[in-house]
């Protein structure tokens, strides 16, 4: 059996584990360095109480803390389903490298986990989006990316 069939099988596994566990819905991510598992995450989402609580992102956090890294790079995520819109940012903004997933958001959508209304907002117009948004102070903001790039000891991310 080839490693990439053994990390999916394992990030399945943390997904059927959780819903066995009842912490949120049945989805499970491991995040993969060098042939070495460095984060797991399941979908805490209720029993945390908080909706960032994906498996991905939580594969994320773990990896991130068990790395000492916010940088992913020659990382691989494995996830038992196609990530929503929020961990597919996630995903990119922890520069993991490559993706795998099993389950669609299709097939998810059928078990009342659709986020196709998230993946078309993205694409509306601010002004036509369900949650309405609106950019107040943008100066003051400025001022903060201004020092941010004078600073000289920034870590860039």
């Amino acid at each position: 059996m080839n490693d990439k069939k053994i990390y999916m099988e394992e990030a399945i596994q943390l997904a059927s584990q959780n819903l066995k566990l009842n912490q949120g819905g049945p989805f499970g991510a491991i995040i993969v360095k060098n042939g070495q598992v460095v984060g797991k995450g399941m979908n805490k989402v209720t029993a945390t109480n908080d909706p960032t609580a994906h498996a991905e992102v939580e594969a994320i956090r773990d990896a991130t803390k068990n790395l000492n890294t916010f940088n992913l790079e020659g990382c691989e995520i494995y996830a038992s389903c196609e990530p929503c819109p929020m961990c597919l940012g996630a995903i990119y903004w922890a520069r993991i490298d490559k993706l795998y997933y099993a389950g669609t958001k299709d097939d998810a959508a059928k078990a009342d986990f659709d986020d196709s209304m998230i993946y078309k907002e993205l694409c509306l117009p601010k002004e036509k989006r369900l949650i309405p948004s609106s950019q107040m102070m943008r100066e003051e903001a400025v001022k903060l990316f201004e020092e941010w790039i004078k600073t000289e000891n920034k870590i860039p991310y």
